[in-house]
Formats: structure tokens, C-alpha cells, sequence
């Protein structure tokens, strides 16, 4: 490999890293310090303070451009959900859930199994709106708290699923042509280290999260629905205070033995993010007959939509294992999310047509809107993050700086990590957790993936001499990607959708992840290198 020649505009880079990971670890905002060091770094490439000025602009509008359909996947189903909502279908649609997701523990398992397996056969773009229309309202009113609802979403869908990408097999696919082994020793081995780095994380995430979980009410539900309008900084003001005091939010049995469950701003309450009005959250509980607010009874229309729209989504997921077993045409790329958001959509039309058919282009609009509104103001802080750690992906660098379409743009964070593999040391160990460790530097981009060509390249490199398998080390790089890059760890990737339908804010969730996700790491590193 040729000398990478590091200039100041990589140390810029570099420091500017070290000084949103310091942030993230002082619990503050990293918006500003990303911006700074966009600035900073662009102007130390041009030594133009007019490109410099403009990185600053570009930078978002190409991290706009790369998570819009996040965005707009967000949008659609949160729109569709406040029309259903008005019809009064969504209580109704998400009622049979109620029969298995009866308390805090069963809804945490529930949503681990079902966000894995759909996520691990068709991706957890299309997966993580399935699970949110359907099961996150159903988990709250359980008692699980918003916090541990994003987490366990995470680390089922965006984490152990993808992070062996054992059905397609793109994952393993890269890093085995990287390292010149072969596609399914790779795949296999992926498959173990992900249930290892799942298995702890959700032990992790269980006991850290259990203080925070409450009696079944669907007052929860409601507490959910109002803690929405809140700004982000009074959400987390409020989860520092509930995570100082360990019986903010729990239920038990008080002095006198009656067992009263957790209201007003404590707890799960305390957890929810910031949003926008009241879209896309259901109401599961049927009213008392005496409540003067209560709802009417569903209409036929109501009962007819709460069973075609997971019809409709349950066809769906018929094709798309039909497009697997080459039946039908398979979806490519970003056509499968593509088609959640567009399915959502027809069925905000049907359902406003059917409601309110005077009103219908109106009420459509006004849903539309509701969807967008909440999806930016909950997650459009990640945009200026994101578009930082782009400028060092030669992918989007050139635009960002400015550069002709035909020049290709610096590739500062490849660089740098490509700079430091000559300085692993040669102890299997050691090795693992270096590569590791560049796989999850490597997915600070955000996307999981680009980092794969080169831990996989590194794995053919340095296996022979520690006397390790190229597959198993590769996998180890695999697993440090997806998990950071992929949506657990870093608040720019796919963790924007995780925690739009969980209501919480993204840099919340990304550090509420940290300490489980990276112990799960570490270990899997261990059992990878001495078992495998």
C-alpha cells in the first residue's frame, strides 16, 4: 500500500473528531463543534475562507440529501398513523397485540424478535416503520419507557440484523472480496459475533432500563402522545433527574402497600423526544363510559381500515419473499423502503377519503404536513453532524468543498485510518480489538458500509501474521462498521428513524447505546479470537 501523506487539513479532521466524541462524553450538544470543524478543516484543504464558509452550507445539504428518505419514510407512516388516528382505526389495528404485550417484559421481547427477523430478511429501513406504526405505541402502554423502546429497536434491527446481513449477504459479501476469502465463511462467523454483541447489549440495556419501566395505564400512552410538543433540552433535563433518582418512574409498593405506577414528568414519561403534535401516536385503551372526552364507537370504515392497512403491509412483506425465493422480481437497493413510504401514503389517501371525503385534498394535506414537521423538528439537528463526518468520505467530499464534478474529493477519514494499520501490533488479540476499533472509526460516516472494503482488506493483511483466520477477522471488522455506522452508536446514520417513531431524542439514544453495544463489542472481539 502506497504512504498516505496526512496533511493539516486530516489533523484538523481528526481533532474535530476527538472533540465531538469528548462532547458526546461530556453529555453536551455536538451540533456546534461539527459545524466548527467543518469550517476548519475545509479552509485548511482551500485556504479559501469563501469555500470554507460555504462547507458549512454544503455540508448539510448533502447530509439533507443522504437521510431524506429517512426523513420522508418518517413522514409518510407518521402522517398515515395521525389519519387512522382521527378515524379512530389505529386502537383497533394494534388491539391483538394486547393479548401477548401485557406488561414491560413481554413487550421488550416481543420487539426484539419481531424488529430482528423482519429486519434481518428484508433490512431495518423498511422494518424499524413496520414496528413503530404497529408495536411501539402497544410497548408504551405495557410500560416500557421510550428510551428503552428505541434501544431495543436498535440494537434487534439495526444492530444484531444487519450486522451479520446473513440473508443478503451484502455485508459479508464486501468484507470476504476485501480480505479474498470466501462470502459465506464470512457470513457465518458474522452471524455468531452479531448474537454475541446482541445478546450482551440486551442484558445491558435490560438492567440499566428496568428502573425506568411501569405498571401497564394508558395513561403512559398519553403521557407519550403530550411529552411530543416538549423541546428536546427540557426532555433531557428531565432524564438526567430520572436517572440520578432510581425510583423516578418505577412502580411498587408504597408504605401503606398499595402499588401505584409512576405519572406526571418522571419516568417513561420523561424519556419521550421531541416532535410534533399529536401524529402518528395511537390510542390503544377503550374509554370509560362515564369520560366526558370518550371517543365514539368505531365505525365500520374504522374496523375495515384497521384491517387493511396490515394487510397491506403483510402483503408486502409476502412479495418481498417472494422477490427472495425469485418468484416475482426482487426489489433492488432503496426499493423496498421506497415502497414502505409509498404504501403509506395510499393509505393516508384511502383513509382521508373514506373519513372525511368533503374535506379529503385538505385534511390529506394537513396530515402531510403534521408527518414532515414532526420529522425535522426531531430529527433535523443530525443534518449539520452528519454533513462533518461527510467531508471526510471521498464519496461527498467534492461537493461539499466545492470541488469539479470530475475531481475526486479527499478522503480524509479513510486516510487517516488507513495511515494507522502499520501500527497494530502483531498479538491476535491486540489485532482483533485494533481492527475492531477501526471499523467502528471507519463507520463514523454514518453509513455502516463504506468502511467494510478496508477492515476486510486489512483482515487479509494481518490474519497470516498472528496466525488468525482472514473470515473471523474480518467479521470483527464487520461488526465494528454496522454497529457504529449502521445505527447504534453515532446519531447520523439510520438511528434518525429508531428514534423519530420512538419519540426520543437521537443523541439521547445514541448514547444510551454506548455502553452496551460497545461491551457487547468487546467481547465478541474476545470470543471471536479464542473461540473461533
Amino acid at each position: 500500500m502506497q504512504p498516505i501523506n496526512l496533511t493539516a487539513a486530516h489533523w484538523i479532521y481528526l481533532a474535530g473528531i476527538l472533540v465531538i466524541i469528548a462532547t458526546m462524553v461530556m453529555r453536551k450538544n455536538i451540533v456546534v463543534p461539527a459545524v466548527i470543524a467543518t469550517f476548519l478543516t475545509a479552509f485548511a484543504f482551500s485556504n479559501s475562507i469563501v469555500t470554507a464558509i460555504a462547507s458549512i452550507f454544503n455540508a448539510s445539504l448533502v447530509a439533507a440529501k443522504e437521510l431524506f428518505n429517512i426523513f420522508l419514510i418518517i413522514a409518510m407512516v407518521t402522517a398515515m398513523l395521525g389519519a387512522l388516528r382521527q378515524m379512530g382505526a389505529d386502537r383497533l389495528m394494534i388491539a391483538p397485540f394486547r393479548h401477548v404485550m401485557r406488561g414491560a417484559t413481554a413487550s421488550f421481547i416481543v420487539l426484539l424478535v419481531v424488529t430482528y427477523l423482519i429486519s434481518l430478511f428484508f433490512w431495518p429501513t423498511p422494518a424499524v416503520p413496520l414496528v413503530g406504526a404497529v408495536l411501539i405505541p402497544v410497548a408504551i402502554r405495557a410500560g416500557l419507557s421510550p428510551i428503552s423502546v428505541g434501544m431495543v429497536v436498535a440494537i434487534a434491527g439495526q444492530g444484531m440484523a444487519l450486522s451479520s446481513d446473513y440473508v443478503m449477504k451484502v455485508a459479508p459479501g464486501i468484507s470476504a472480496t476485501a480480505a479474498g476469502v470466501d462470502t459465506d465463511a464470512v457470513a457465518d462467523k458474522a452471524l455468531v459475533l452479531s448474537l454475541v454483541v446482541g445478546f450482551v447489549a440486551v442484558v445491558i440495556t435490560w438492567v440499566m432500563q428496568r428502573r425506568t419501566w411501569r405498571a401497564p395505564s394508558a395513561e403512559l400512552l398519553r403521557e407519550w402522545e403530550a411529552e411530543a410538543d416538549r423541546g428536546a433540552a427540557d426532555v433531557e433535563a428531565e432524564l438526567e433527574v430520572a436517572e440520578t433518582d432510581g425510583s423516578a418512574g418505577r412502580s411498587g409498593t408504597g408504605a401503606g402497600g398499595s402499588v401505584a405506577a409512576g405519572t406526571g414528568n418522571s419516568g417513561s414519561g420523561s424519556d419521550a423526544g421531541s416532535g410534533s403534535g399529536s401524529a402518528g401516536t395511537a390510542v390503544i385503551d377503550r374509554p370509560e363510559p362515564n369520560d366526558p372526552g370518550a371517543e365514539p364507537r368505531a365505525t365500520r370504515t374504522a374496523k375495515l381500515f384497521a384491517a387493511l392497512v396490515p394487510l397491506a403491509y403483510l402483503a408486502f412483506i409476502v412479495f418481498l419473499i417472494l422477490g427472495k425465493a425469485g418468484v416475482v422480481p426482487a426489489l433492488e437497493g432503496g426499493e423496498a423502503a421506497a415502497m414502505v413510504g409509498g404504501i403509506a401514503a395510499l393509505m393516508l389517501f384511502a383513509v382521508c377519503a373514506a373519513h372525511e371525503p368533503r374535506n379529503f385534498l385538505e385534511t390529506t394535506a394537513d396530515h402531510l404536513v403534521d408527518g414532515l414537521v414532526f420529522a425535522f423538528k426531531a430529527m433535523g439537528i443530525v443534518l449539520p453532524i452528519a454533513g462533518f463526518f461527510l467531508i471526510g468520505n471521498s464519496d461527498f467530499s467534492s461537493q461539499i468543498l466545492g470541488l469539479p464534478e470530475d475531481v475526486t474529493g479527499p478522503a480524509f477519514l479513510f486516510d487517516l485510518v488507513s495511515s494507522a494499520q502499520s501500527h497494530l501490533p502483531n498479538i491476535p488479540i491486540l489485532t482483533g480489538l485494533g481492527v475492531l476499533l477501526v471499523g467502528i472509526v471507519a463507520g463514523l460516516d454514518g453509513s455502516g458500509f463504506s468502511g467494510l472494503p478496508l477492515t476486510g482488506a486489512l483482515a487479509g493483511a494481518l490474519a497470516p501474521g498472528v496466525d488468525m483466520d482472514p473470515a473471523t477477522l474480518a467479521a470483527i471488522g464487520q461488526m465494528g462498521n454496522i454497529w457504529s455506522g449502521g445505527g447504534t452508536l453515532v446519531a447520523w446514520s439510520s438511528l434518525v428513524a429508531v428514534a423519530g417513531f420512538a419519540r426520543v431524542p437521537v443523541l439521547t439514544l445514541a448514547r444510551k447505546c454506548f455502553v452496551p453495544v460497545v461491551s457487547g463489542l468487546v467481547i465478541s472481539t474476545i470470543v471471536a479470537v479464542y473461540l473461533l
